[in-house]
Parts: structure tokens; C-alpha cells; sequence
């Protein structure tokens, strides 16, 4: 089971695989103001990229931003970042995001990605999990730069939409299958 000490862990082994070193402090390390500020610039982010993306926010019954996942890998490859969760434009909790990797695989990139809960169940899943993994329990779907347009509250049909944003470095493949989402005090 992975944990925030052992992703920021995977994290730095990543890095020194590398060549890379951290410059910041960990990414466990951000209180709660930092995250909330990061949050509000990456939906600021991805409203100017895909203002159907905000429509989308407004059928969610919450949205849980991850502003800055730094992913990075040579051969073992490892993910992480801190995210909030968002009900009615009001944060009420704090997670993160863990992934571990192995293949082929060189860079380091850093991304965001939100994750609109369309359905109470999915919402249920997440707080009755205690962390779960992305593609092992509610249904969800990627979607391209202006897929939200399509969306109406009658053509909403999985239960979770995931949007990348933001994507910056050099990384091949981008994905949060896998990914654990765990929720944290802050």
C-alpha cells in the first residue's frame, strides 16, 4: 500500500535516477493555504483552456484539483502531488495523489488534472475507501480538450471525468490508472 512518505520516496528515487534534484521541499510539505492557492490557479488554468470544463464543474457533485503532479522516472518511475477537493466552490478536504511505475520510461514532467465526482455513489466510494485506486472503482473517463461541451445533465453518463492541464517537461505517456488517492489532514 503506498503511502505519501513512500510516493515522495519513489519521488526522490526518480529524480536521482535522473540526474535531477529537488530544489523544493517535498510535496507532502504544503499546508493547506498553498494547496488552496494552487488549486484556485489551476482552475483558472483550465477554465481559460476549456471554458466547457467549468460547465462541467457546475453538473459535478464535487471536483478534486490536483494542481502540480511532478511525475519522474528512468526505468522505475514514480508520481505524486496534493490536491483539494472542491463542493460548491468550498474546499472540504485535502488528498493525494501516488503512483509508482515501472518500464520504459525517461523525463520528468509535472501536470494537473481535476477529477469531476458526477455521482453520489462516486463521492461515497472516495470517503468510505480510505484512499482508493484510480480504474479499480468508480467508472471514469478522460476527456479531450472540449469534450465537456457535449455534456448536459441528462448526457452525463459515467461517474467520475478526469481533464488534464498544464503539462510541462518530458515525459512519454501520460495517465492516472493506478494513481492512489488518499485523503490528508491539513
Amino acid at each position: 500500500m503506498l503511502n505519501a512518505r513512500l510516493g515522495a520516496g519513489l519521488l526522490a528515487m526518480a529524480l536521482a535516477f535522473t540526474g535531477l534534484t529537488m530544489t523544493a521541499p517535498p510535496a507532502g510539505a504544503e499546508s493547506a493555504a498553498e494547496i488552496n492557492r494552487g488549486v484556485d490557479n489551476a482552475l483558472q488554468i483550465l477554465y481559460a483552456k476549456d471554458p466547457d470544463a467549468r460547465k462541467l464543474a457546475e453538473q459535478a457533485k464535487a471536483v478534486l484539483v490536483f494542481p502540480n503532479i511532478v511525475k519522474a522516472g528512468f526505468l522505475f518511475g514514480a508520481q505524486y502531488g496534493d490536491g483539494a477537493m472542491r463542493q460548491k466552490g468550498k474546499t472540504v478536504g485535502y488528498y493525494n495523489s501516488v503512483a509508482a511505475s515501472y518500464g520504459l520510461q525517461a523525463g520528468v514532467q509535472v501536470f494537473g488534472y481535476a477529477l469531476f465526482f458526477m455521482t453520489d455513489s462516486a463521492l461515497t466510494y472516495l470517503a468510505n475507501s480510505g484512499g482508493f485506486e484510480l480504474g479499480t472503482g468508480p467508472s471514469i473517463v478522460v476527456l479531450d480538450t472540449g469534450a465537456a461541451r457535449a455534456f448536459t445533465t441528462s448526457t452525463v453518463q459515467s461517474d467520475m471525468y478526469a481533464m488534464f492541464f498544464d503539462q510541462r517537461g518530458l515525459m512519454a505517456g501520460l495517465g492516472i490508472q493506478g494513481s492512489k488517492i488518499s485523503r490528508i489532514d491539513k
